[in-house]
């Protein structure tokens, strides 16, 4: 997990989240994931498995955004430091101890599920009002 503490402006200062970034040009989902960790931790991921996408709408300065939420088990390399905020492994069980957007402590809880989810999370001046999910099998 990424402990979002050190750029300036940042709108995730001082919370805890999952590696990911923006797309590049002609990237693919996996493409993506595997670069941005790359990236933010100097980890290589092997077979990223995708379990869900979640839009938010509205999220940032009147921007949609989407995220394609992955899961890997497999992976090479070794931790360096990040330019975004401090890196720490963090048991599962401790996962709702971190400061945590509401949206992220719901859908954790469906990456233990079996197969693949699809969902919406509206925020409002930086708190959830409302999600919806459809699960598929």
């Amino acid at each position: 997990m990424l402990h979002r503490v050190k750029k300036k402006d940042d709108m995730h200062q001082g919370k805890w989240n999952g590696l990911g970034g923006k797309f590049e040009p002609g990237e693919s989902p996996e493409e993506c994931v595997i670069r941005e960790v790359r990236e933010e931790c100097g980890l290589t991921l092997r077979n990223p498995i995708l379990k869900g996408i979640m839009t938010f709408p509205q999220f940032s300065k009147g921007e949609d955004w989407w995220a394609f939420i992955f899961i890997a088990r497999e992976f090479e390399g070794s931790l360096k430091e990040s330019s975004e905020g401090d890196l720490k492994w963090i048991d599962n069980d401790k996962l709702f101890d971190l400061d945590l957007w509401d949206g992220d402590k719901i859908f954790i809880e469906w990456l233990k599920k079996k197969g693949f989810f699809s969902a919406k999370f509206i925020y409002k001046d930086g708190k959830l009002t409302k999600h919806s999910v459809v699960f598929y099998k």
